[in-house]
């Protein structure tokens, strides 16, 4: 087995109390309890992002582990598949007009999970979820690595290279969107009428190639390039029917330090995409979009509870020459800001908590951000802010009990009447409870 960075030393005895589960194939592999790589699922412990960055790999390279006659063949003696349920019940403050108020889901959400090493030095983390509103299995996050560690002036470089389809799933922290708080929410409420484009808009809708590396423990650098794939489209691609079609290639940068400070761990750091699209169409009239972001964690150990907090903040800025052109918008250039922020604390094994907070801002556009019931802006303001509180209890491992809820004091640019149809910001209001199997 590798020998753990130093880095991680100070915390490594903090993982092992610390609360919540991963992909359970991970753990029957490894012989690892779940909760030393996470705190709750997705959140990684220090141990669980090394574990990531080193290709989800944890064996000695110095023996033979094979079967059969291949010398580099590697197989796992049982198959590595693991399962995730969420059931759950939403509750709005005022119900949608024509709906019922109190929605069930049995299921909300249904993954299957490919988790391996696959060969020396690669792994694979691999997920196929069933959505309850569209009644079918599609590929949601993946993330295939190699990785390799090298000696670099004394000093230890780890480098490898992702195949996935989400930037930002590379990740090791959860401050960037792909694995970033909320870790499950109600999917029957109102969206906002916007959101920057690396914050999901192109997830599993791209498929990207990148280069990764950390030195010395505290700096880390990522760079990766997205194409768009269009899962269920017609192939070749046509564009038609897809909000973002890529011209060419979309990169994305990831840059961080991270560093203990007392008994506290911190990152910080800067990710970003610039991507030019072809709305509905694999050529003519583009849109630009320039996305620069800053995030950090911080994680402070109690004795067996711990305190974990992340933050993020994403400034898209916007030439939507295509959408104009087309009459979709007022006018060409546009921002748009989104700040979040997310506070857990972690009572041993059993209980967590966590505050969140969020605040988006961007130009007023009547438009791009027009006017409609439930869904639409009478303002022509994407500006939309609220809040979260959410209290889990793990009776066992593999066992989540959730309740949530998500107020929101001004939705699609203002508090009251946002939609022009009536509806107040506060009716948005939602009681989330669920219960979140994994096994």
């Amino acid at each position: 087995m590798r020998p753990v960075v130093k880095l991680l030393a100070p915390l490594v005895v903090l993982s092992y109390a610390a609360s919540a589960w991963a992909v359970p194939s991970f753990a029957r592999q490894t012989g690892l309890s779940c909760n030393v790589c996470h705190y709750a699922p997705p959140e990684l412990t220090p141990f669980g992002r090394w574990f990531k960055l080193h290709a989800y790999e944890l064996v000695d390279h110095t023996k033979k582990n094979t079967i059969g006659d291949g010398s580099t063949l590697r197989l796992l003696r049982n198959l590595p598949l693991s399962a995730m349920l969420i059931a759950s019940d939403t509750r709005l403050n005022k119900a949608q007009p024509g709906t019922q108020n109190g929605t069930a889901e049995f299921p909300q959400q249904f993954s299957l999970f490919l988790a391996e090493e696959i060969a020396a030095h690669f792994g694979v983390m691999a997920q196929a979820t069933y959505d309850h509103q569209s009644d079918h299995f599609t590929m949601d996050n993946t993330d295939i690595r190699y990785a390799n560690s090298m000696k670099v002036n004394g000093k230890d470089l780890t480098y490898g290279v992702t195949l996935n389809n989400n930037p930002t799933v590379e990740d090791l922290w959860n401050s960037t969107p792909a694995w970033g708080y909320p870790y499950i929410s109600a999917d029957q409420t109102p969206g906002s009428v916007a959101g920057p484009v690396i914050d999901g808009g192109l997830a599993q809708d791209v498929a990207g190639v990148g280069g990764y590396a950390m030195w010395n423990d505290h700096l880390y650098g990522d760079i990766s390039l997205y194409r768009s794939e269009h899962a269920g489209g017609p192939a070749p691609a046509t564009g038609t029917n897809f909000s973002y079609n890529v011209d060419g290639v979309a990169p994305y940068w990831r840059f961080a330090w991270q560093q203990y400070i007392g008994k506290g761990y911190l990152e910080a750091g800067t990710y970003g995409l610039y991507m030019r699209s072809y709305p509905g169409a694999v050529n003519g009239p583009a849109d630009r979009y320039v996305d620069p972001s800053f995030d950090f964690s911080y994680e402070r150990p109690f004795g067996v509870d711990t305190l974990s907090v992340h933050g993020t903040y994403i400034h898209e800025s916007s030439s939507l020459d295509a959408t104009y052109l087309a009459g979709g918008a007022a006018m060409r250039d546009h921002t748009l800001d989104l700040g979040r922020m997310d506070a857990t604390w972690y009572w041993s094994s059993k209980y967590n908590v966590t505050a969140s907070y969020f605040n988006m801002a961007g130009t007023t556009d009547s438009a791009l951000y027009s006017p409609a019931a439930v869904t639409g802006s009478r303002s022509g303001s994407p500006n939309t802010a609220g809040y979260i509180f959410q209290g889990s209890y793990w009776p066992d491992q593999n066992i989540d009990l959730t309740i949530a809820y998500n107020g929101f004091s001004r939705f699609n640019g203002s508090g009251a009447n946002y939609d022009g149809s009536g509806r107040n910001a506060a009716d948005n209001n939602t009681v989330y409870a669920a219960v979140w199997f994994i096994f």
